[in-house]
């Protein structure tokens, strides 16, 4: 009898803990099925802004956008205002940004993960820079127009604009070269140095063949956020209206988001200045779509299997 009475004791209580269970399984379904219902809901919204932007930008160059656009200098008219001198000053841009912060950015990550030893001053260098991506671009134009634009007398040049943009976008690629190069299989490196290879040559013709798409993926970032910045450049003192085509790193320039910034500052004043700074968004966005693809396109053959 007491064995009986046990065990239906313990069927009860089975029972119980299973009935409690599938309460919380049922719970738990809901919260999901809610989770993804508000995901998607916020993803829907997010979609549904951004076709309005762009149908609000594209609508707006029509008529605008054209060779006569493209090939002109800027003027203080709009029928007669182009943006060649400020696609000029965007490409000499990229032309520092590019090389400095790929050379010193991967320079830096290499001496971080490959030659400098654990120490505690090693730790404060990767936090540090991993704390300088958040700092507002405001305080790297401020940086960039004390450093080179006064001290270096380098004043609103392309090579001063280019090196301030670099500083801002610099600890993105070490940040990203760092992972790229964490995430190189061990046995790697052990096969080269049991080939007898040094330390420089495994560097060289193993690791970073192989961190190269990461450290790409990482560039890609950086030079989109680079090529998009306004604040730096508005502290740095670049100009509005600039009538001369830069033709070397040490001219005066403006770039695409500045002529933007101020079309649209200047809409209040001169209605058609909208249609200018909309023509001028549709010519940045098919730049970045530009110099994305050729980065993922060299991503995509660098990229090996292991």
């Amino acid at each position: 009898m007491n064995n009986q009475k046990s065990q239906t004791n313990n069927e009860k209580n089975e029972r119980k803990s299973v009935h409690i269970d599938q309460k919380r399984i049922d719970r738990r379904i809901l919260i999901n099925q809610i989770s993804g219902k508000v995901f998607f809901s916020s993803t829907l919204f997010a979609l549904l802004v951004l076709s309005i932007l762009l149908y609000r930008i594209f609508s707006q160059s029509i008529g605008w956008l054209d060779l006569h656009f493209l090939t002109s200098k800027l003027s203080i008219f709009p029928e007669k205002a182009g943006i060649y001198g400020v696609i000029i000053g965007s490409l000499g841009l990229m032309a520092v940004v590019i090389p400095v912060t790929l050379v010193l950015g991967v320079s830096t990550a290499i001496y971080l993960e490959e030659y400098a030893g654990k120490s505690r001053v090693q730790n404060l260098i990767k936090v540090n820079i991993s704390n300088l991506a958040s700092v507002p671009s405001v305080i790297f134009g401020l940086l960039g127009l004390a450093l080179f634009g006064r001290f270096f007398k380098l004043g609103s040049s392309i090579l001063a604009g280019g090196l301030t943009l670099s500083l801002l976008v610099l600890p993105i690629v070490v940040v990203s070269s760092q992972e790229a190069l964490k995430a190189v299989p061990g046995f790697l490196r052990e096969a080269s140095y049991a080939m007898g290879a040094s330390k420089w040559t495994t560097i060289r013709k193993v690791v970073l063949p192989v961190a190269i798409p990461g450290i790409l993926t990482g560039a890609i970032l950086s030079i989109s956020r680079a090529i998009g910045e306004t604040a730096p450049l508005v502290v740095l003192g670049i100009p509005a209206l600039l009538l001369k085509v830069p033709t070397n790193l040490m001219d005066d320039f403006t770039a695409l988001p500045i002529q933007i910034y101020y079309w649209t500052l200047d809409t209040v004043l001169t209605p058609e200045y909208a249609n200018l700074a909309a023509a001028t968004i549709v010519v940045l966005l098919i730049t970045l779509f530009l110099m994305n693809s050729i980065a993922i396109i060299i991503r995509n053959k660098s990229q090996k299997g292991f």
